[in-house]
């Protein structure tokens, strides 16, 4: 990151609360509108014609730690004109707005499949210019005062994304990661956090390419440490959570399997915490110590909940295993495609960097 951009970066410190900070004014017309001067290739909310937020948008007082990926299950659409992108930022406002709700788009950015981008929530862009604390959004709950969402037009379970809309993909997350002082291992899938089909099987086995290319545009390959663990706490939930409670399950403790971080989970989770010289959040937060602590080495003949957790992670990700608590050839054969997608070594052994790339995290190697 240049020296320029990190002194103009907006860092307010505190807890995890929001700040009801206003943003939204009225709205120009397409013919006012002004280009970004710092990023021209993005599309302003008011050269699309969007809509006025129905309420005050808000500033989150926290510093943003990550991306968020989502594909938008909309029709994966040949029409990679400009029109069809402002289309689609229309069509999602509304969708958004009369259907699910909302103040305004969910998402903070979206990306057409033509790889035109376009400003999603009003103020993103604004906020990304300055390297001010991102506007407060819809994408992901329990992430939307923390996270960058973008929106990927289509839907990508068994297709892939064309390379417009991915080397646009990276070209946003570079300029995101610059200003907002994150690295290319601060990525991730919206169903890392929240049980969906988002970003889609196809889609997400892009994700190490997607980092690597990120990496090189910044330059910057240092992990300073061997894995990013996803840092699931007690406002998310999904597959992630599901793995949580499995480990626990394994670890002594008795509960359900439904990716639901309710009081249960959070107390098993503070409790092993506590027992095992952890120090105790107060949210939960499955912090890195704790993931390690509680994922166990696995291989062929291995049995019980932890073998429950991988063959449940790698079902869902679409490496074709089924949930039976035994660690077999065919379990071990997913293993071993997965660790090869993030460079590991494929042995079939489910150390602490292949879980962590299993549960949605970042490992160096990579970025080897």
């Amino acid at each position: 990151m240049t020296e320029s951009r990190a002194t103009r970066r907006t860092v307010v410190k505190g807890g995890l609360g929001i700040a009801a900070v206003a943003v939204v004014g009225g709205t120009a017309t397409p013919a006012q509108a002004v280009p970004s001067a710092e990023y021209p290739w993005i599309i302003d909310c008011d050269s699309w014609g969007a809509r006025p937020p129905t309420d005050p948008l808000s500033v989150s007082e926290i510093a943003t730690n990550k991306i968020i990926l989502h594909h938008m299950a909309f029709p994966n659409v040949t029409d990679y004109s400009r029109e069809q992108a402002i289309k689609l930022a229309r069509d999602c406002q509304d969708l958004h707005i009369d259907g699910n709700g909302w103040s305004d788009t969910g998402q903070h950015f979206t990306i057409s499949r033509g790889g035109y981008v376009l400003e999603g929530r009003r103020g993103s862009l604004a906020q990304l210019e300055s390297g001010g604390n991102q506007i407060i959004s819809a994408h992901c709950p329990g992430e939307n005062g923390r996270s960058i969402g973008i929106e990927h037009e289509g839907t990508y379970i068994d297709v892939l994304p064309p390379d417009a809309l991915l080397d646009s993909s990276v070209r946003l997350c570079v300029a995101i990661c610059e200003q907002y002082d994150l690295r290319a291992w601060d990525i991730f899938g919206h169903w890392d956090f929240r049980a969906t089909q988002c970003p889609g099987i196809a889609f997400y086995g892009l994700f190490p390419q997607l980092r690597r290319r990120i990496a090189r545009k910044l330059g910057d390959y240092s992990m300073d440490a061997d894995e990013r663990w996803p840092d699931l706490w007690r406002f998310v939930g999904g597959p992630g959570v599901t793995t949580v409670q499995y480990l626990l399950n394994g670890q002594g403790y008795d509960l359900a399997t439904d990716g639901v971080f309710g009081p249960d989970t959070v107390a098993a989770v503070q409790d092993w915490q506590g027992s095992n010289g952890i120090p105790v959040d107060v949210d939960a937060t499955v912090t890195p110590e704790t993931w390690e602590s509680l994922v166990p080495t696995l291989d062929l003949g291995d049995g019980g909940p932890a073998v429950s957790a991988v063959q449940f992670l790698l079902e869902m990700k679409g490496f074709g295993t089924t949930v039976t608590g035994g660690y077999d050839s065919t379990t071990a054969s997913a293993v071993r495609r997965l660790q090869r997608l993030h460079r590991l070594a494929p042995d079939g052994v489910v150390d602490v960097s292949t879980w962590c790339a299993l549960v949605g995290g970042c490992v160096r190697a990579t970025f080897r």
